[in-house]
């Protein structure tokens, strides 16, 4: 995976995706759940600063240990062991642990490292992790999404928190139809 190039992420830039990604979430119907490993509760932060997300959040974690991963959120021991915390597997079994753990309809996880160490061979600082999952029509559906991002350690979780954000909003607009709604691309 290359490296993302540097992207300055600005905490007004970080409000507009939440606006609108909550518009998005309220137009399509959905209630998000956040399962957040290093943005450390960044993404819920970002979506409570809007006023009416009680409209469509229905709650976030934080689970920055793998026990944490674990207990709350059922990713499987053997998963966090062997493909470890900053991976595809991960953070799938996040985003679906979150679902059926809360009411809501999507979900959005993160799981990285986002530095100054942490990295391991394969995995080297902002290598980061997304995970997508949605209830629909009596099954969950479910993708993730890796990303190598520059920078230090507030430039990767803000890169980060920004594209989980976009994630989000993506989703919710596919699940609207669109609308007039712009769609943003993560």
């Amino acid at each position: 995976m290359d490296r993302e190039p540097l992207r300055d992420v600005t905490d007004q830039e970080l409000h507009e995706l939440a606006e609108r990604a909550g518009r998005a979430l309220l137009a399509a119907g959905l209630h998000i759940v956040t399962a957040e490993s290093c943005t450390g509760g960044w993404i819920a932060k970002a979506l409570t600063d809007i006023p009416g997300s009680s409209q469509w959040l229905e709650c976030g974690y934080v689970t920055y240990s793998n026990a944490a991963k674990e207990r709350d959120l059922a990713v499987p021991g053997e998963v966090l062991n062997g493909d470890g915390a900053v991976s595809e597997a991960t953070v799938r079994h996040m985003a679906r642990g979150a679902l059926k753990v809360s009411g809501a309809q999507l979900a959005v996880s993160v799981s990285g490292i986002a530095g100054p160490d942490g990295a391991t061979p394969g995995k080297p600082v902002g290598t980061v992790w997304f995970g997508m999952a949605r209830r629909a029509a009596g099954h969950v559906e479910d993708s993730a999404y890796p990303k190598l991002f520059a920078g230090d350690r507030d430039q990767v979780r803000r890169q980060s928190v920004a594209f989980a954000l976009r994630l989000v909003l993506d989703a919710a607009v596919d699940a609207s139809g669109g609308g007039d709604l712009q769609q943003a691309q993560p």
